[in-house]
């Protein structure tokens, strides 16, 4: 069975302004490193496609859809918040993200694939059913997660989040949904101030100190969250894919290194295996550190591979 890489060049493309820690450059950099590292050869790639409106629907209210598409400007930037901004190719950036998340879940459904990495950007686990937030404008892996649920007629999927950034607009699209069980490490306090006191069945939000470093991250996982993922007995796991939290990145305080991620992929690759028949579908989120980003990329990739 192979690993699947799907990216599309307009990830390239959205730019929300020329010393934005969210850039082009993230994208070039993860590429880079997974060829230098020889492991591209390893991977099926393929083009994402564009996600449609009625995909996106089943996560986000058709209003928020629509003006989002009548924001995205012909030419300079439109601010939807204080962090972020649409340039004129932002619109297909994400909807081609979105898409890319869709094929992933159509590839490892299908057998074509046991698992995917989509490397695209902007990043989406912040936007929420009817908001953009913190660099993210649709929610990727909720709109592959709605669509395993409707398309593939799966009864329980699991969204693993280990950005340094609590995936808040994920929980509020989920919230309410005993097919989807999210469980989110993030650091706490910080950005975006929520999720600490929002745990319930199915939202396993698991707040980190500043400084928390590998092994009491790694503690936390098997003592919070592999019972949860243990009783719900996932079909398929879908991977919100943050390397913010490593120790280099400028904009959070979390002290993990490249050696945790290859942990957190394998611990995702066992339970996949014990419930899901090995079936995993990474999305790129957060990582601003770029050698930081790049070398955890590696790991995280090596891990699905």
């Amino acid at each position: 069975m192979t690993t699947a890489m799907i990216s599309h060049p307009d990830s390239l493309l959205h730019v929300m302004d020329g010393k934005h820690p969210e850039s082009p450059a993230r994208i070039t950099a993860i590429h880079e490193a997974l060829a230098a590292s020889g492991l591209i050869k390893q991977l099926s790639l393929y083009e994402a496609p564009a996600a449609t409106d009625t995909q996106l629907a089943r996560v986000h209210s058709a209003d928020y859809i629509a003006r989002i598409r009548q924001l995205s400007p012909p030419a300079g930037l439109v601010r939807l918040d204080a962090d972020t901004a649409m340039g004129p190719m932002t619109l297909s950036a994400c909807l081609h993200a979105s898409g890319a998340a869709i094929l992933g879940v159509d590839l490892v459904m299908s057998g074509k694939a046991q698992r995917a990495f989509c490397c695209t950007r902007p990043p989406g686990h912040h936007a929420g059913r009817s908001n953009a937030a913190g660099f993210c404008i649709f929610n990727h892996v909720a709109v592959a997660t709605a669509h395993a649920l409707s398309q593939h007629k799966l009864d329980r999927v699991a969204i693993l989040d280990f950005d340094v950034h609590h995936g808040d607009g994920t929980e509020d699209i989920f919230r309410d949904n005993a097919h989807v069980i999210l469980c989110s490490t993030f650091q706490h306090p910080f950005y975006p101030h929520r999720g600490a006191d929002t745990r319930s069945a199915n939202m396993i939000n698991v707040p980190l100190p500043a400084g928390t470093s590998g092994p009491a991250f790694r503690e936390v996982v098997e003592r919070e969250i592999a019972p949860a993922l243990a009783r719900f007995k996932p079909q398929l796991i879908m991977i919100s894919a943050g390397f913010d939290a490593h120790r280099d990145d400028p904009l959070a305080g979390l002290k993990l290194e490249a050696a945790d991620y290859s942990w957190i992929t394998a611990f995702a690759r066992k339970i996949a295996d014990q419930h899901a028949q090995g079936r995993i579908v990474s999305v790129l989120e957060g990582g601003y550190a770029l050698p930081a980003l790049a070398e955890s990329a590696v790991a995280h990739v090596r891990g699905l591979l």
